[in-house]
C-alpha cells in the first residue's frame, strides 16, 4: 500500500473514533450538567489537550510510538476528538523550543482571529 494512502487511512480512521468520541463525551457531559455553559466542549477541549500532552511526553520518553502510530493517536484521534488539543501541544513546542513572541502571537491571534472568523460566518449567512 502506498504510504501517503496508508497515512491518511489512519488520520481518517482515528478522527472517525476521536469525533464520535467528541460527540459522545460531549453530549452526555451537557445533558447531565443541565447549563448553558458549554460544559461538553470545555470537557472534550481539556481531556483531549491532557491526552496530547501524555501522548506527546511518551513519544518523547518512549521509542514504542512509531510514526504511524502517533499520527494515528495525536493527529487521527486526538485531532478528531478536539483541534483544541493539537492547538495546545503547537504552544507548548513553541514554548519549549523558547519561540516566546512566536508563542504569544499564535496563542493570541488563533483566539481572536478564529472568533472573528465565526463571527464573519455567522454574519454572513444572517444577511444572505
Amino acid at each position: 500500500m502506498n504510504s501517503t494512502i496508508k497515512l491518511l487511512l489512519l488520520v481518517g480512521t482515528g478522527s472517525f473514533i476521536g469525533g464520535v468520541g467528541r460527540f459522545a463525551l460531549g453530549r452526555f457531559i451537557q445533558s447531565v450538567t443541565h447549563s448553558v455553559f458549554p460544559w461538553g466542549t470545555f470537557t472534550v477541549n481539556v481531556l483531549g489537550s491532557f491526552i496530547i500532552g501524555i501522548l506527546f511526553g511518551l513519544s518523547l520518553r518512549y521509542s514504542f510510538l512509531t510514526t504511524e502510530w502517533k499520527i494515528f493517536l495525536i493527529v487521527g484521534i486526538c485531532g478528531g476528538f478536539t483541534t483544541f488539543s493539537s492547538f495546545s501541544l503547537e504552544i507548548l513546542e513553541l514554548l519549549k523550543a523558547g519561540y516566546v513572541n512566536q508563542f504569544l502571537l499564535y496563542a493570541t491571534s488563533s483566539v481572536i482571529v478564529a472568533l472573528l472568523a465565526v463571527i464573519a460566518g455567522y454574519m454572513i449567512v444572517k444577511v444572505f
